[in-house]
């Protein structure tokens, strides 16, 4: 067994190898904490960036967004009910029926088609930049998970046809007053 100084020049001191001083760690513990990051640990650090969550979460969003367009969400029925209750206080009993059908229903049709389009533009932007996103991201890292790509599609598409059916609404394409006459 060979003995080592305090200096580690393995001059004799009388230490034996097998008892360990616990001030001062061995060269074998040392090699280990020293030891360089081997390829795969330092190839899976450059991995672990953005993870898309943020992106995917944007995407649910906006397809969401985009159905709440479609199928009519709290806040249009709630804007819609207010705009029927202020018109059927602000008509007089006496007004035709032309007068009480557009104060009481038009508005209140055109606010519900109002909320729609909003709910359907907002699903189109953020489906946009969902998708125009890694063209501005970090250089080199432009995969983006399909079903992102997916998703954000679902919730363009939705937003397309939302805003369409929004804008027919507004305008009485679609849908429009009964005519009364």
């Amino acid at each position: 067994m060979g003995t080592k100084t305090v200096d580690g020049t393995g001059a004799g001191t009388g230490r034996d190898e097998t008892a360990v001083d616990a001030t001062e760690p061995d060269d074998a513990t040392d090699a280990v904490q020293d030891a360089p990051e081997t390829e795969t640990e330092a190839e899976a650090g450059k991995e672990d960036g953005p993870s898309g969550v943020g992106q995917g979460a944007a995407a649910v969003v906006s397809a969401a967004l985009g159905l709440v367009s479609l199928t009519g969400g709290w806040l249009g029925t709630v804007a819609a009910a207010r705009e029927t209750l202020m018109g059927q206080l602000g008509t007089a009993a006496d007004a035709t029926v032309a007068t009480q059908v557009k104060e009481v229903y038009g508005d209140a049709w055109r606010t519900s088609a109002l909320w729609a389009g909003l709910f359907a533009l907002t699903a189109l932007i953020v489906g946009v930049v969902v998708l125009a996103r890694p063209a501005f991201g970090t250089p080199g890292r432009t995969v983006q998970a399909p079903w992102i790509k997916s998703v954000a599609w679902a919730g363009v598409s939705l937003g397309v046809i939302g805003l369409l059916l929004a804008v027919l609404k507004y305008t009485d394409v679609l849908l429009g007053l009964p005519a009364t006459g």
